[in-house]
């Protein structure tokens, strides 16, 4: 048996034991070398796009599917023995990944198809992956020297083990802090949900009960920005910021060799393949094409904002200096608290007000509700169990949908007019000190479209979150900053969900990651509008809507900020890029100085100097690529979806036809086109900047005109 190759739909999670890692992981290993052996064996008069190109495609499955497994537990569900399981095999699976495109003889075969005649008389899908796959074997050095492959195997494997040893520091050194508050007079501010949750915490921990009640915090989101933004003790808030900011900044947890031995060991990477740097890289093949356009979009948005987001901080200090003696700056721990203080008296919001009306279930149920309406698709969810690791019995029911931990949900989409089975998704929502921090979407199994007798094979995905838990045993409530993080990574499930290309490399979010967001940004957008609204907000107790007088509250409040909140994407793009288009600017220099130098001019000067974000920069730096050099993205995304959510706001938020065409050109699409042609068969023109500034209210602000 090997359970982590097990091909069946329905994933067995509790069979998926550390124990059968090494012998799965290998039985992958071995197909997908036979398979690749047998490409390169083939005489070049048999030579076609089935027994190269398509072959190469299914040569990897079993490893891809173990491996797949195997990365998603250890993001859900760490344990040692599972680590250390992980650890033993990630060299060998990394060497094989990596030697793919350094194959010489596979190379050859490659080249003698997609250079040849014969793709002319393939269809457009096929070309697009002949084309897609060479350019992928060239950017990885496929025409390199043997001397160079071996040194770009070498970087790709050391790459692979140091991005893990990071990831690991940053969840480990997350976890070794909490607080135990026992006098409640220090929690004075703190929001009622936030009280019940850490309360609920300390007692699952057996550090308080009812009677002789206390309360546990710790770093994770839902669990610190409560504090941060609530909390009237001062030193409290300090402490938090403190302990944040020694995240895998100290021993033993220290990740600052590691962000220069990756950043050293990407810029080489880099320079044998001809490249000035590791951005000009990565995004050769993305909307950016290089980092002097990437650098210079961030560095356009931050002339355009700079000014409002100046002004923002002095309104914000003069606000605390008309409520106390004076104010000559803040501490960065008074940013947040001063922040919701100010938003609060001036939009009479409160963020608490709204949490009742945001039940997880309910949210769900909504926005599928909504996705049914604009996208023609039907969401159910199914009944799941969940076994602990090894004990499902021979005698668990067959048909039996696990999960692999008990708050895990499982559903299935369908198409509305045909009935067919599109996919299915796992949803994982609330933190625990086995998983790693923030929100992301994943696919486990990529589907395919009906093709020459061959039946629909449906998408696996999963959405996972750090949201606010449930307290003793109620429905989870969330903000409404957490339900636009579900629309978000809905909108990327749904990319893999509902795509229809034959190719699976092509498929869903395998697209240029300047244009990977646009659908998960625009789907933000039904989080704001009342008719959108009204389909999933609606109060846990009594099922009524938000009253009007609150939303117009909400849409008053939308902007508060918008400059401070926009510049701290672009000064996380900003940073991303400089150290990797100029890593010889700033070797051997301290890190936190190297930040200090890079944000000047995208920070206010705050009493206390911030530590350094690179070494818990998990988007950069917890796997070999990731959103390296790509950071950027996120606001170059937002770009694309203000303005394609134009058409929505023109046409109707809700109206099918629009949601059926962004269905059919975008998310159907994948990367069978290039982004910006697919771009523009939405809309009828390449993307405007000016929807972007004009949501965010900084369009028309005075000091920009």
């Amino acid at each position: 048996m090997h359970p982590f190759n097990d091909s069946r739909f329905h994933v067995r999670w509790s069979t998926l034991v550390p124990e059968a890692v090494e012998a799965d992981v290998k039985k992958g290993l071995d197909e997908a070398k036979t398979g690749i052996d047998r490409i390169c064996e083939l005489e070049e008069s048999s030579l076609s796009y089935e027994n190269t190109f398509h072959a190469l495609e299914n040569a990897s499955v079993t490893l891809n599917r173990a491996w797949g497994r195997l990365e998603h537990l250890d993001s859900v569900a760490d344990e040692p023995a599972q680590r250390e399981a992980m650890n033993k095999m990630l060299p060998e699976v990394s060497a094989f990944y990596s030697s793919i495109p350094l194959n010489e003889q596979l190379w050859r075969v490659l080249k003698a198809v997609g250079t040849s005649d014969a793709v002319h008389g393939l269809s457009f899908i096929q070309r697009r992956h002949v084309e897609e796959t060479m350019m992928d074997f060239i950017q990885s050095g496929a025409d390199l020297p043997a001397d160079k492959k071996q040194r770009i195997a070498g970087i790709d494997a050391e790459l692979s083990q140091i991005t893990k040893q990071y990831a690991e520091k940053v969840l480990d050194s997350t976890n070794a802090w909490d607080i135990v508050i026992t006098e409640e007079s220090r929690l004075s501010g703190l929001p009622a949900s936030a009280m019940a949750s850490a309360l609920s915490n300390a007692i699952a921990k057996g550090l308080a009960t009812r009677e002789k009640p206390s309360w546990r915090f710790t770093l994770q989101q839902p669990s610190m920005f409560p504090v941060m933004q609530h909390a009237d003790d001062d030193s409290l808030r300090r402490s938090f910021w403190e302990a944040a900011g020694k995240v895998a900044a100290v021993e033993p947890y220290d990740n600052g060799e590691n962000v220069w031995k990756i950043l050293e060991l990407r810029n080489e990477k880099a320079q044998l393949l001809g490249r000035k740097n590791f951005a000009d890289l990565v995004l050769q093949r993305r909307m950016a094409k290089n980092g002097d356009t990437a650098l210079s979009f961030v560095e356009d948005l931050h002339d355009r904002i700079h000014a409002a987001f100046l002004r923002e901080y002095r309104e914000l200090c003069d606000y605390k200096a008309g409520k106390t003696s004076a104010c000559d700056g803040l501490e960065p721990w008074e940013l947040a608290y001063w922040s919701e203080k100010r938003r609060k008296e001036h939009y009479d919001l409160d963020d608490e007000i709204l949490r009742p009306y945001f039940p997880v279930d309910r949210v769900m149920a909504g926005m599928f509700d909504l996705a049914g309406m604009i996208f023609g698709i039907d969401i159910v969810e199914l009944d799941c169990i969940y076994y602990d690791k090894g004990s499902r019995s021979e005698n668990a029911p067959e048909d039996g949908i696990e999960v692999w931990h008990p708050e895990v949900t499982f559903y299935e989409l369908r198409d509305r007019s045909s009935g067919g089975h599109l996919g299915s998704f796992y949803a994982d929502w609330h933190p625990r000190e086995s998983k790693r921090g923030g929100a992301w979407m994943n696919a486990l199994e990529l589907g395919l479209p009906p093709r020459d007798g061959r039946d629909r094979q449906p998408h696996l995905g999963l959405i996972i979150g750090n949201m606010s838990p449930p307290v003793d045993g109620q429905v989870a409530l969330l903000t409404h900053s957490e339900v636009e993080t579900i629309f978000h990574e809905f909108g990327h499930l749904l990319h893999g969900l509902l795509s229809d290309v034959e190719v699976k490399s092509l498929a869903g979010t395998n697209v240029p990651w300047d244009f990977v967001e646009l659908p998960s940004q625009i789907m933000e957008n039904f989080c704001w509008s009342r008719q959108s609204l009204d389909l999933f907000a609606k109060h846990y107790q009594t099922g009524e809507p938000i009253p009007e007088a609150v939303y117009q509250k909400m849409i008053a409040a939308k902007n508060y900020m918008s400059a401070t909140t926009f510049m701290r994407q672009l000064a996380l793009g900003k940073l991303d890029l400089e150290l990797h288009m100029h890593p010889d600017r700033y070797r051997g220099k301290d890190l936190d100085a190297v930040e200090r130098g890079i944000l000047a001019e995208y920070r206010v000067a705050l009493k206390t100097e911030t530590p350094g974000m690179s070494r818990r920069f998990n988007h950069l730096f917890s796997s070999p690529t990731g959103y390296a050099a790509g950071y950027y993205s996120y606001k170059w995304a937002e770009v694309l979806d203000a303005d394609s959510f134009t058409r929505f706001e023109k046409e109707g938020i809700l109206n099918p036809q629009t949601g059926r065409d962004f269905r059919e050109h975008i998310l159907s699409k994948g990367n069978s086109a290039p982004a910006d042609e697919l771009y523009r068969r939405f809309m009828g023109r390449d993307p405007s900047l000016e929807p972007l500034l004009r949501r965010a209210d900084l369009l028309d602000d005075p000091v920009l005109a």
